[in-house]
């Protein structure tokens, strides 16, 4: 049985969708509702009964059909801002890696310390450059270490084995085999080939050069001259010799012995040298008078032989062993000539800070090596020496491209200029302009001048002196053998004998370094 008149209170389903009614309200709604059901069901027999009442629907009521679903119509959005959101969101994402990569490159620059070990130079002269550059590159400290040149090469070396060693260091141009795996390669952006090879003199293209790299600036260039004492020329009524044979006989004419006429002779004791040559022991620079000589007789110095090798060896030790004209008896040849005892000496171009400090009152010129006779007709050119200082950078910084941007400013015409202007405030130059294009500036300097007239013909090997390399070095390896080969001959040996030990000895220490044997460059 279906009831209509349940009571109002329980009309109302007690959890639904649909939206709340009043009461009375909905109680009549359903009842209307289900009289219509019942009207619909199939084979029911109907009890007459009276039409009900139904009281009027307020107007508030929903309809007697449920009204059909309302479908909302989706706006359609506007397919032209998708183009622009996306290039938003694009812009805003490269934004943020680029911002990303410029901040952290911005940091990374902001703590930028590059260590600088140099020799030579005081803080006092280079720090004027250095706070120039840092005024122009703020992100950017250069933290100059002045080095002793005591222990410096196994100092450097063995720093740089540990991962501790400086950003920027100085080397001797005779240490690239030792330090070959040390050094970076010379950046293109700093100096291409052709812009390097037209800066720097030609001896840097073999000593700074390994296999297709360069990897050292010169910031200075230096060698072997000669220094004249210019009073006792002078009073000789001599002239600077310009040959190894007019050097000789001046050197003999002018040495003054312990003798009834003056003459110097073995036995005697020289009271003016004339030269210093011939002895290993008391003449300073002997290994680049000695490789010098050997240079221009046309002689391998990675494997000497022969009657050029053998004649170059013997020259040296003539000026002891024959003319008596320097002997193993005197003081170091520095010192000899600086007090006024010696009327001809080799030395670079900083002997002449030495001398000057020894002796402020000695009258002194400095000029060019002598040179062996010269065949102009096949062209030979002048053969001179090569020692000098690079600055290198290590190959581990993790700053190498701050580095070498540093080292292309130390470099440059300008700074060179301020480098040597500062120092010859201090001494009397500063260093030798190691561009070629600075050259004009000091070739006719006093003391100086020298050694720039020189650097275009100036060579290089592994017999220079004072190069600090410690006793494994490779200068001092060879110096070793080169010293044996001159006492020999000056013991009385024949420099035949003395050449072919020498040999074996340069072979060997060469091969430590990898270094083959090449031929002789003509001259």
């Amino acid at each position: 049985m279906i009831y209509l008149n349940k009571p109002a209170q329980t009309c109302w389903p007690q959890k639904t969708t649909q939206p709340k009614l009043s009461v009375s309200t909905s109680c009549a709604y359903y009842k209307a509702l289900l009289y219509t059901k019942v009207m619909d069901l199939p084979n029911q027999p109907i009890s007459p009964t009276p039409t009900p009442i139904v009281p009027p629907i307020p107007s508030s009521l929903p309809p007697t059909t449920p009204p059909s679903p309302q479908i909302i119509k989706k706006s359609k959005f506007p397919l032209i801002i998708l183009p622009i959101i996306l290039v938003v969101i694009l812009v805003l994402i490269a934004g943020f890696f680029v911002g990303k990569k410029i901040i952290s490159s911005m940091n990374a620059s902001k703590s930028v310390t590059l260590t600088y070990w140099g020799l030579w130079e005081s803080k006092e002269i280079i720090q004027p450059i250095i706070d120039a550059y840092e005024g122009s590159h703020p992100n950017v400290k250069v933290n100059y270490i002045f080095q002793s040149q005591r222990e410096y090469r196994e100092r450097l070396q063995n720093a740089l084995s540990q991962g501790l060693g400086p950003d920027i260091f100085r080397i001797h141009s005779s240490w690239t085999p030792m330090f070959k795996q040390d050094l970076s390669a010379v950046p293109a952006t700093v100096y291409s080939a052709s812009e390097y090879e037209s800066t720097f003199y030609p001896t840097t293209k073999t000593d700074l050069r390994v296999g297709n790299n360069y990897v050292a600036v010169p910031l200075e260039i230096d060698g072997l001259a000669l220094f004249v004492n210019d009073d006792i020329l002078t009073q000789a009524g001599k002239s600077v010799p310009v040959t190894w044979d007019e050097l000789r006989q001046s050197a003999y004419d002018l040495c003054v012995g312990n003798t009834t006429d003056g003459k110097c002779r073995p036995g005697d004791k020289i009271l003016v040298a004339g030269v210093a040559m011939g002895t290993s022991d008391n003449v300073e620079h002997w290994q680049d008078i000695l490789a010098i000589l050997m240079l221009q007789n046309n002689v391998n110095l990675n494997s000497p032989s022969g009657k050029n090798a053998e004649d170059a060896l013997d020259y040296y030790t003539q000026f002891s062993r024959v003319d008596h004209v320097w002997d193993s008896t005197l003081p170091s040849s520095t010192e000899n000539f600086a007090s006024g005892k010696l009327a001809f000496y080799f030395g670079p171009s900083w002997r002449v800070f030495d001398v000057l400090n020894l002796n402020p009152k000695l009258k002194f010129s400095v000029h060019p090596v002598p040179q062996a006779p010269l065949d102009l007709v096949r062209g030979e050119k002048p053969i001179n020496w090569a020692s000098y200082w690079a600055e290198g950078v290590n190959a581990k910084s993790v700053h190498k491209d701050a580095a070498w941007e540093f080292v292309k400013y130390l470099s440059s015409p300008e700074n060179l200029q301020k480098f040597y202007s500062t120092a010859s405030l201090t001494r009397a130059f500063g260093e030798p302009y190691g561009r070629t294009d600075l050259a004009a500036n000091i070739k006719d300097a006093p003391y100086v001048g020298a050694y720039i007239s020189q650097a275009p013909t100036a060579r290089s090997w592994y017999l220079a002196s004072n190069t600090f390399d410690g006793p494994t070095g490779i200068n001092t390896l060879l110096s070793k053998y080169f010293s044996d080969a001159v006492n020999k001959v000056n013991q009385g040996s024949s420099a035949s004998e003395a050449i072919k030990t020498l040999s074996l000895g340069i072979t060997q220490v060469l091969s430590r370094y990898g270094l083959a044997a090449v031929a002789p460059q003509s001259k």
